[in-house]
Parts: structure tokens; C-alpha cells; sequence
């Protein structure tokens, strides 16, 4: 398997931008690329928001208002 994870170096160790998908301890193998520093920090929503692993029903998208009018219970899935 292989991944691309944003991280910073604070002098000891690397230290990751957000969540990573791995249980501690578990053996990797790192290749190091350097970012321009003048590169924006900020995330985007996109990444923002799937690093919330949020969880909803299917339709959620499109009954978006009833589910928070409370027309619609909202149940994970």
C-alpha cells in the first residue's frame, strides 16, 4: 500500500498535518520530499472535511434542511 502523507519536521521527528490511516507502532518506509515553504499551511474543505470521517444516511446531501429541521432522524451509515 502506498499513501502520500503531509507531515513537519520539528528537528526530532516528523510530525503528520492530519489524521493518518495507520495503527501505532506499524512498520513504514518514508520518502522524503521538501515543500516550498512559501506554500500555503491552510487545508482545504475537502480536506477538512474528509478528515472528519463523518458519518450520515445516503440521501443526506439531498434532504439536507429536513434532516436539520428535524424532519428526518438521522442515523449513521
Amino acid at each position: 500500500m502506498s499513501t502520500t502523507i503531509e507531515a513537519t519536521f520539528d528537528g526530532d521527528v516528523f510530525r503528520p498535518t492530519g489524521p493518518v490511516a495507520l495503527s501505532p507502532n506499524t512498520p513504514v518506509r518514508l520518502t522524503v520530499e521538501t515543500i516550498s515553504a512559501e506554500r500555503d499551511p491552510a487545508r482545504s474543505f475537502l480536506e477538512t472535511a474528509r478528515a472528519l470521517r463523518l458519518q450520515g444516511p445516503p440521501d443526506w446531501a439531498a434532504k439536507l434542511d429536513d434532516y436539520l429541521n428535524g424532519k428526518e432522524a438521522v442515523g449513521g451509515g
